[in-house]
């Protein structure tokens, strides 16, 4: 693994990025919840974009892999910033943008607040508004009282120790629901989703093909692949959905 480099950004936060030179459109990944840019999906991508000359980022969020700061210290709104200014200091014109479950979120945010720089958008089991519309939905009675009294709550992973969800982290996420006004997307965009994904219900993919006003916008169901879309036949889809929009 080489060492990354580091973007500093506006607000203060030290952000972590792996940059290939190439031509454009460029294209950005997006991770996910406490995620990072060194997983399968992220290097995949990097490779295939060096074997084309193609210019691509990889990057980790505030509180997340390399980039510095505490997780429980952010939210979806300083993630996306932290995407808004990678995107706008390291790249040439508009990109593609692959988001990956948060990813998928922060990239709708995206399309919304630096639209001039977006050429296409894939999302891999996209995840907008969770923090609403799964985890505040999902948590019990005494788990919201818990999390408004004493501003965090312990959330069961099924990749390993407990995600810590914070108060603000909730709370922000109500700024940034992306599924409740029109979501304009001018230009092509690929969905893929997978039938056993036990973090994004199927019904999150098809809401959001719904939301979307854009002229060419396809979803993919995949059937058997789960959350992490990892497999070889996962990964070349992926491709060929990056491929596909831009052409």
């Amino acid at each position: 693994m080489s060492a990354p480099s580091y973007h500093d950004t506006a607000e203060g936060r030290r952000i972590a990025y792996h940059q290939t030179e190439g031509q454009g459109p460029g294209v950005v990944f997006l991770g996910g919840f406490m995620s990072d840019m060194e997983g399968t999906k992220a290097l995949a991508l990097e490779a295939w974009a060096q074997a084309q000359g193609r210019a691509f980022v990889r990057f980790d969020y505030s509180g997340h892999g390399q980039s510095l700061g505490a997780f429980t210290e952010g939210c979806i709104g300083d993630w996306a910033a932290d995407a808004r200014s990678v995107i706008e200091a390291l790249t040439d014109g508009p990109q593609v943008l692959v988001g990956s479950s948060m990813g998928g979120w922060i990239s709708a945010i995206l399309t919304r607040t630096i639209p001039q720089k977006l050429a296409g958008f894939v999302g891999i089991a996209a995840a907008p508004d969770f923090t609403e519309d799964s985890m505040w939905r999902d948590f019990s009675d005494d788990e919201r009282a818990r999390l408004m009294a004493m501003g965090e709550v312990l959330l069961p992973s099924d990749y390993g120790d407990p995600y810590p969800i914070t108060r603000r982290l909730i709370e922000d996420g109500r700024a940034h629901l992306v599924l409740r006004t029109a979501l304009p997307m001018p230009f092509p965009v690929r969905l893929l989703q997978g039938t056993e994904d036990e973090a994004v219900e199927r019904h999150v993919a098809l809401r959001l093909l719904d939301h979307i006003d854009g002229p060419d916008v396809q979803l993919t169901f995949v059937k058997g692949a789960d959350h992490r879309f990892s497999t070889p036949a996962c990964l070349a889809l992926v491709m060929r959905a990056v491929e596909e929009v831009l052409e």
